[in-house]
């Protein structure tokens, strides 16, 4: 092995060593100097730029962000200017001699040498993940660095108008890349493996996406798997090929744990490091943070992984703190993210409810369809909010919120309750900012806790769309009390219309039977069952009412869509 000599530190200043820059590695390089002037501190970047805002790469293929410049928050001058930091790009650290507290990296030139450290500090992040057989001259990129999206738009420069590009992977960076490429004017399909975009949401939540991606002209196939990228064309399980002038890889990604893998720090079942509560590895004088190391869930404390970059960069600045002495306790996970879907946003914070249920949780789940603002004023638009709540002690185990404006504030708001531990019926005694322009006297956040507290109480009772059919099933008696002007939205098949005003009149009618009530969103219900209950009758609210009832069908069609090719699939 070559040796290349290399700046020496001061005498007898440590030396922190950094893997990776970006979010997690640059918050605990210039943390650290803030916190030491006089520690020696080298970060070593793989990629051509030490630190830029990985989260706007998307956004620079439409134009959306014009100046490529704005993307790169820093680069190696600058960081030497202002923070004393040896940041070298290009240089890719290969292997960790932990006895003796050195790496080997490799440079551009590919002549190795060796690095000593007093701590190491791992933040290489992950991985994409790409299809199985990809030909050598098959147009795919992945998009994780700027060099990658230099990649893409020296591509995308190329392409004649009218172009065909296929997204593989309807996740977060899939559907954002697959918008942006649309906004440029290419003839966009995005292939997902499942019956739904954007994982993390229950499948009513995520419906309405999938509607307003096809509305908007992007194509989705959904429930295909790739197994081909040739040179013009994706190739799918079911044998058909899509013509393709560009493929981006979306189908997530791997934690890049090899490095730490190899030197002999262990590995979580995730595969990500493992890490303790002030992100040390299993060797003492290595940290690790970001993409690459697992955190702990905030419902149950077990191991996850986490992309985003807002853990990557407390979690880097926490390291600093504890290699500086002043150690804190990182804070669990919540997962809680905001994207935008072709001008729909969606937002997510905490478990769905399929993981709840998945994990043996008895929840209770509410569904509301508010306004963005008081709808008096103009310009309210609405919104779908989704709560999952610990049916046993109350505690909120997540939120999912769609809609165009408001939407990241509702779920912050949550988010931040969850942090604090709040119960779900708390919601409804939060004092949250308003004027008509904004909210509403009784806050979209307020009004879940009230239903929450409500159904805490026993004064509601309350079943989810996809448990109607059952209900039915068993002799129940469906009763649609909307008004008469809303019932041009569409009805659920046998219910019988009866507006709340007359159910005093016409309860005689389902003596006997149990009754499912629902409205256009549930409060009219509401206030329906509470009547009907007041009566003597069995009586259950439809959950979120018409409205989410809808979105569960629209995904239940796309889930039979599914089915159904996988059976002519089959079948040939």
């Amino acid at each position: 092995m070559h040796q290349r000599s290399t700046p020496h530190p001061v005498a007898s200043a440590p030396v922190t060593v950094i893997v990776g820059g970006v979010a997690g590695g640059m918050s605990a390089a210039t943390r650290l100097r803030r916190l030491d002037e006089d520690r020696e501190i080298i970060v070593l970047e793989r990629s051509g730029a030490v630190s830029f805002a990985n989260c706007g790469l998307p956004y620079h293929v439409s134009g959306v962000i014009a100046d490529r410049a704005s993307l790169e928050l820093q680069d190696p001058a600058r960081l030497a200017a202002r923070f004393r930091i040896d940041a070298r790009v290009r240089s890719e650290v290969v292997a960790i001699d932990r006895a003796a507290r050195r790496v080997t990296v490799r440079p551009a030139d590919g002549v190795e040498y060796e690095l000593g450290y007093d701590e190491l500090v791992l933040s290489p992040g992950a991985a994409p993940r790409l299809p199985d057989h990809v030909a050598p001259d098959a147009p795919i990129h992945a998009l994780r660095t700027l060099d990658d999206l230099d990649a893409i738009m020296a591509s995308l420069d190329r392409l004649p108008a009218g172009a065909r590009a296929v997204v593989i992977g309807g996740g977060y960076i899939g559907v954002e890349v697959a918008d942006n490429l649309h906004r440029r004017g290419l003839a966009t399909t995005i292939v997902q493996r499942s019956s739904r975009l954007i994982g993390g949401l229950d499948p009513e939540m995520a419906a309405p996406l999938a509607d307003h991606v096809l509305e908007r002209g992007v194509a989705l196939r959904f429930g295909s798997a790739v197994t081909a990228v040739e040179a013009h064309r994706v190739v799918l399980d079911d044998g058909t090929a899509l013509p393709a002038d560009l493929v981006i890889a979306a189908m997530g990604v791997v934690p890049e744990s090899g490095l730490a893998r190899a030197a002999g720090l262990e590995i979580g079942a995730t595969g990500g490091i493992v890490v303790d509560a002030t992100h040390r590895t299993s060797d003492p004088a290595i940290y690790a943070v970001g993409d690459a190391a697992e955190k702990r869930d905030r419902a149950d404390g077990s191991a996850r992984l986490v992309a985003l970059a807002g853990l990557a960069n407390r979690h880097g600045r926490a390291v600093a703190d504890a290699i500086a002495g002043r150690p804190s306790t990182a804070a669990p996970a919540l997962g809680t993210a905001v994207i935008d879907v072709l001008g729909l946003t969606a937002a997510s914070t905490g478990w769905s409810e399929e993981v709840a249920r998945a994990r043996g949780v008895e929840v209770r789940v509410i569904h509301s369809h508010p306004l963005s603002h008081a709808g008096y004023f103009p310009g309210a638009r609405p919104m779908s909010l989704k709560l999952v709540v610990d049916a046993r002690t109350d505690r909120i185990l997540g939120a999912q919120a769609v809609g165009t404006e408001g939407v990241a504030r509702r779920i912050d708001v949550i988010a931040t309750a969850m942090a604090a531990d709040l119960a779900a019926s708390a919601l409804a005694d939060l004092e949250l900012a308003y004027a008509p322009q904004y909210g509403s006297a009784k806050d979209p956040v307020n009004m879940l806790g009230y239903i929450a507290r409500n159904l805490a109480e026993g004064e509601d009772a309350t079943i989810q769309w996809h448990e109607l059919d059952d209900a039915l099933a068993g002799g129940a008696v469906l009763l649609d009390v909307r008004a008469a002007g809303q019932l041009a939205e569409g009805t659920i098949p046998g219910a019988t219309w009866i507006p709340v005003e007359q159910l005093r009149d016409r309860a005689p009618e389902f003596a006997g039977r149990p009754i499912v009530v629902h409205c256009r969103v549930g409060q009219g219900a509401h206030t329906g069952a509470r009547l009907l209950a007041a009566l003597g009758h069995d009586v259950v609210n439809l959950d979120g009412g018409y409205l989410t009832w809808r979105d569960g069908m629209r995904a239940r069609a796309h889930e039979h869509a599914m089915d159904a090719a996988t059976a002519e699939l089959r079948a040939a």
